[in-house]
């Protein structure tokens, strides 16, 4: 466990591609997809953050805290990113750093974090992001809390493109493999949740995901 880093789990997008809804509350397996995300996150943090809009209540059942977008207007994850750094600094200043993860992504790594961190160090940067099968994956990445005013400055200007603001800053990337399943699968629609079940029911252990089908599944 990183001792200095929040998790933080973002959940405040339309989900329009699954017909509306909470993306993170469908379920997989017999458990929602944000509980499969927990479960792997969890340990590798100091807490747990979740950025929702609307009625916190929907998501009481996980005991989590939950933090709206401060900028109105859906403006995508990196106003996410921007409540989890607000939130951090307000309530827990002991973690100086936010890993956020989509809350339709149930498969993260078990290196995730300690992944992320060791990029960033080795290449000097404050930003860091996850990567799979030579595809970038912006909305998983590693943020510091120091960072949040250029980050709220660029939001105001109308900055929504994650890696343009990453990259502008320094952003090192983190590689997984692909295969046999991509630790970055995210459930955009319906098929993709039917996917997440087929995979978990595949593995019979949670803690040793195998794809349904040889070569992977595309994310």
């Amino acid at each position: 466990m990183r001792a200095d880093t929040l998790g933080l789990i973002l959940a405040g997008g339309l989900a329009r591609r699954m017909g509306g809804g909470d993306k993170p509350l469908r379920e997989a397996g017999g458990r929602p997809l944000l509980a499969h995300l927990i479960e792997r996150l969890a340990p590798q943090v100091n807490g747990l953050l979740l950025n929702a809009n609307g009625d916190p209540a929907r998501f009481s059942a996980f005991g989590l805290p939950v933090a709206p977008d401060g900028i109105a207007g859906f403006p995508g994850p990196l106003a996410g990113v921007l409540a989890g750094l607000d939130w951090a600094a307000a309530h827990r200043p002991d973690c100086p750093w936010v890993v956020s993860c989509p809350g339709d992504t149930p498969f993260p790594p078990a290196d995730l974090v300690a992944r992320l961190h060791a990029a960033r160090e080795a290449a000097g940067v404050p930003l860091a992001c996850a990567a799979s099968g030579g595809q970038t994956h912006p909305p998983v990445g590693l943020w510091p809390v120091a960072l949040r005013e250029a980050l709220r400055a660029a939001l105001l200007a109308g900055e929504r493109k994650i890696d343009r603001w990453t990259a502008a800053h320094g952003c090192a990337v983190a590689e997984w493999p692909a295969a046999p399943t991509d630790p970055f699968f995210n459930a955009n629609t319906p098929e993709d949740v039917a996917e997440a079940s087929r995979i978990l029911q595949a593995a019979g252990n949670p803690g040793e995901i195998r794809p349904s089908e040889p070569g992977g599944v595309a994310p």
